[in-house]
């Protein structure tokens, strides 16, 4: 737990007047030593805030009971009596105050900030890796596999946590001696000014593509490119990936945002220039050209794509002049749970990739890595759509899917308050119109069972989305699961004592 930090509400309320954000205020004016959305979160002196689609005035209640000395909403609530702080934007008024509360903590640190349609929890992985070998301070990590900030080790439930939070895991990182924090940046982080007034050291965009496209996300591609380059308005150097689409357009904006700006691709000009991409049996090495340096790198994470990962994390070093050995050391060494994970029966006849590939760039990255690493091999895919967003998912994951396999599982994955046969329905018709054979079945567990267990040929599976995240959406609770991991190993398990099992003789 950090120390307290305590203002007199006076204070804060300057800060949102000065912000904009301030409309009213009634009652008085006690002190605030902690602040919080989040009944579980609630201490004396809280200042509460009633924000969230599903918010109702009984957690307000529920805080009045346990701490809170004051609320700020977008709306009034009578029947509790607490003093009211009236605001415009609940979500901004969270990230001035939570900014000024707890004194800008990120300014003591070095942080890079990463961002992107897909890539983002890889480089991250990267790059703390190399800066665990540069350092003897583990570096600080946010991420949408989990975090770490020198207090707090945790399964990651956002990709960027919101900003009261966000600004917590800063302060422990500093009051922890930590120097150094990489973090992925949403665009919904972005768009909705989680990490406003954050100004990274190294920012990071590695590329764009269709996701995110819903009601309540972004309404168009349009506003969700425009909430990633965001990224470059408050950063001292940017970085940016020229073999991706909207590279130029992206460029440009990093250029405009005053950025110092540091390039890495495949073309001679990049300032992180990537050559002869060899393919090893247990590693992927490349070269490297850079003003500083030209060198052999190899990465022991599976699949090509993160040739591309690792030039993102070379060129954040780069701006940050870490050390060419610490580099190499970092991207040979480096791991991230859930991504690219291999898992192999016994008789080698069945391969199972757990990832955490969730939108259409990741799956054509995978689908084009496998094809080449596992020629021959037919290919099963297990998988689901959230629900009530993201929707362009099932038709593009759908597509893919039913193009690059022999047999779809659609399953469940974070269906929220949207009745799974709805999801399921609208991949499934994608799939079948690419002419592929599928089962539907909600049950995770029973449809990797089955992809692993059922069938005579060689093949390799790709077991996507969750990773080795322990939780599934469900309404609007959380349940606790086995990860994806946990059931390949059981089904590997399986199918390794069937194929012991010795054949029956019948005289």
């Amino acid at each position: 737990m950090t120390r307290p930090y305590c203002h007199a509400l006076s204070s804060l309320l300057s800060v949102l007047e000065m912000a904009g954000l301030l409309i009213s205020h009634e009652g008085d004016l006690p002190t605030v030593c902690h602040l919080s959305f989040d009944t579980r979160d609630l201490r004396p002196n809280t200042l509460f805030f009633c924000k969230g689609a599903h918010f109702k005035v009984e957690y307000l209640k529920q805080a009045a009971e346990n701490g809170a000395v004051a609320y700020v909403s977008e709306t009034r609530y009578d029947e509790v009596k607490l003093p009211c702080v009236l605001v415009s934007d609940i979500r901004r008024a969270m990230s001035v105050l939570a900014l000024f509360h707890y004194d800008r903590p990120a300014e003591k640190l070095k942080t890079v900030g990463i961002t992107g349609t897909k890539g983002k929890s890889t480089t991250a992985y990267y790059i703390k890796s190399i800066f665990d070998a540069a350092w003897d301070k583990e570096c600080a990590i946010l991420s949408s596999i989990d975090n770490y900030d020198g207090v707090i080790r945790e399964e990651a439930h956002l990709t960027t946590p919101e900003a009261i939070p966000l600004q917590q895991h800063f302060v422990n990182a500093v009051e922890s001696g930590i120097s150094h924090l990489v973090m992925e940046v949403s665009s919904q982080a972005l768009k909705y000014g989680r990490v406003e007034g954050v100004v990274f050291d190294v920012a990071c965009f590695n590329n764009i593509g269709t996701d995110h496209i819903s009601p309540v996300e972004h309404p168009d591609f349009e506003d969700y490119f425009a909430a990633k380059k965001k990224i470059f308005d408050t950063c001292r150097v940017g970085c940016v990936n020229t073999d991706v689409a909207y590279a130029e357009e992206t460029l440009a904006y990093a250029k405009r945002a005053g950025c110092r700006v540091v390039t890495y691709g495949s073309h001679p000009t990049d300032d992180v220039y990537c050559s002869h991409v060899e393919v090893k049996p247990d590693e992927i090495r490349f070269t490297v050209r850079t003003a500083a340096f030209t060198d052999t790198f190899a990465i022991t994470m599976p699949g090509l794509f993160n040739v591309q990962n690792a030039l993102a994390a070379i060129a954040v070093c780069l701006a940050l002049d870490v050390p060419i050995s610490a580099i190499k050391e970092g991207l040979y060494r480096a791991r991230a749970a859930g991504r690219m994970e291999v898992f192999r029966s016994e008789d080698g006849r069945v391969v199972a990739l757990v990832d955490y590939a969730h939108n259409r760039m990741s799956f054509e990255a995978l689908y084009d890595s496998v094809a080449k690493e596992y020629p021959g091999r037919k290919v099963i895919t297990v998988f689901g759509c959230p629900g009530g967003k993201a929707f362009l998912r099932r038709r593009d994951l759908g597509e893919l899917s039913g193009k690059h396999s022999s047999h779809v599982y659609i399953t469940e994955e974070d269906s929220g308050e949207e009745p799974f046969p709805q999801i399921a329905a609208d991949v499934a018709k994608n799939v079948a119109a690419e002419g592929c054979a599928y089962t539907i079945l909600e049950d995770r567990g029973e449809a990797i069972r089955r992809a692993v267990c059922e069938g005579e040929e060689s093949r390799v599976i790709l077991i996507t989305g969750k990773g080795r995240e322990t939780r599934q959406k469900r309404g609007t609770l959380y349940i606790d699961t086995p990860s994806d991991v946990d059931f390949v190993e059981q089904s590997l398990r399986t199918y390794d004592r069937a194929a012991h099992k010795p054949l029956g003789i019948t005289l």
